[in-house]
């Protein structure tokens, strides 16, 4: 390291700029004090008089995204604190004020138009569903916001609230869980939806025309609506009673018919058996014949190595054939009694 980068280490920053002004000309020091003050006098005129002037205040707002009833309402309450505003000086929370009367609303997003224009883009919630309290039936939102005055478009699944509703969402937990699995639904899928109630297998969406879904606790369902849309696309899977998405990586389908499983001879059997009687076309079974004798090489006795697992069992040595017990169907699995 060489002499002088060691005495630049032991100079402050502060000595060195001190040194550096002392170093200018005279006719340098004056530029650059008239600059610095007429930068703060700038500064000065655009906080204080400019930015909130008439030559940069806000004359025509323009207001999109709103489909409630309450549209009118909502776009008269921003365009009114919109025009106490300039374009320099967008105030968003006494816009945020101005409709948080409105439930419906969700957020907002504000673009200035310099020199006097003001967008204004209204997000709205979207209904999930239908919550139900005795007579009383009002749209909510996916997490419980009761949406008051908003248009419906199609079917939504119903919700069963206890107790009352709640003037801006839901209070019931229950109901709370099952907007939330109407919420993050797609929407081809939320219009089939009949209802959604809690069992004692968590939350259970009712299809109409298809299966129930049953989901669980209202945790990862996006990841549970995804397995459903899989499971209902494959057409494997019609007829299907219900489809269980408590493991969205693995979900059971349950109410299809199942194939009958021909049972297989236990290994301790080989050797004691003969060949496996052949059915004829008429119902009736061809003799066995190569019945193996006592103390024969179980070499000879083995089965084919190519005969294929699931055939039939083979019978003992009596001449007569014996008939697999039939499997019975439990739940959309095949199991022998």
């Amino acid at each position: 390291m060489s002499a002088a980068t060691l005495a630049l280490r032991r100079v402050s920053p502060r000595r060195l700029a001190g040194e550096a002004v002392r170093r200018m000309s005279p006719q340098f020091k004056r530029r650059l004090l008239a600059l610095s003050a007429a930068c703060i006098v700038l500064t000065a005129l655009y906080q204080l008089w400019f930015r909130d002037s008439s030559l940069v205040v806000v004359d025509k707002v323009q207001v999109t995204g709103l489909t409630t009833s309450n549209s009118a309402r909502v776009r008269a309450a921003l365009t009114s604190a919109g025009k106490t505003m300039t374009t320099l000086h967008v105030d968003r929370s006494a816009l945020e004020r101005a409709v948080e009367a409105y439930p419906v609303v969700r957020t907002i997003e504000v673009q200035p138009d310099f020199p006097h224009g003001l967008s204004i883009h209204v997000v709205e919630y979207r209904a999930a569903a239908i919550a139900i309290s005795g007579s009383t039936r009002l749209p909510v939102a996916g997490d419980g916001t009761v949406l008051r005055g908003i248009r419906l478009d199609g079917r939504l699944p119903r919700i069963d609230v206890s107790g009352s509703i709640g003037p801006k969402a839901l209070l019931d937990p229950v109901a709370l869980g099952a907007a939330a699995v109407a919420g993050t639904a797609p929407g081809v899928l939320r219009s089939r939806i009949d209802h959604i109630e809690r069992t004692t297998s968590g939350y259970v969406a009712t299809l109409r025309d298809g299966p129930d879904l049953i989901f669980g606790p209202a945790r990862g369902l996006r990841a549970k609506w995804a397995a459903a849309s899989r499971v209902l696309a494959d057409t494997d899977a019609r007829g299907a009673t219900y489809v269980d998405l408590r493991l969205p990586g693995r979900p059971a389908v349950g109410g299809l018919a199942a194939e009958t499983v021909t049972p297989v001879a236990p290994a301790g059997e080989i050797g004691l058996t003969s060949t496996t009687p052949t059915p004829t076309t008429d119902g009736t079974a061809s003799t066995p014949t190569d019945s193996p004798s006592t103390g024969a090489d179980p070499a000879q006795t083995a089965p084919d190595a190519t005969q294929p697992l699931d055939q039939t069992p083979t019978a003992p040595t009596t001449g007569t054939p014996v008939t697999p017990p039939a499997t019975t169907s439990q739940g959309g699995a095949a199991v022998a009694p």
